[in-house]
């Protein structure tokens, strides 16, 4: 299976369980690794043979202002479920990071696997 993947892409989303984590959105990150359906785009060089990941970045970075979330794993699982049911992707691994949420911790997060990903 070919993938792609992001690195650190960054979005604004409400998200945590203390009032004071509510009150404001904050800056998050994203690794993705997405499985892409076929190998057609190696061959033929056509962006709608792929998963264009520009179109993901910008879908996702919507959806995430305009939802709230309690805990980084319902956040992960959201978007999971975003690139497997609207991009089509057989198999996907997302880790959400939140940045100095802790004092003393530079980063706390999840990574989540959702599909399969075929040998």
């Amino acid at each position: 299976m070919d993938i792609i993947f992001l690195r650190e892409v960054r979005a604004e989303t409400v998200i945590g369980v203390y009032d004071w984590e509510r009150t404001a959105p904050q800056t998050i990150e994203i690794d993705l690794e997405i499985g892409i359906p076929s190998e057609a785009a190696c061959h033929s060089d056509n962006i709608g043979d792929t998963i264009h990941y520009g179109v993901v970045v910008e879908r996702l970075r919507r959806a995430l202002a305009e939802r709230h979330f309690l805990l980084i794993e319902a956040l992960a699982e959201y978007i999971a479920g975003i690139i497997r049911d609207e991009f089509g992707a057989p198999w996907v691994k997302v880790a959400v990071t939140k940045l100095g949420i802790l004092p003393g911790v530079k980063r706390v997060g999840v990574a989540i696997e959702r599909g399969h990903r075929p040998r």
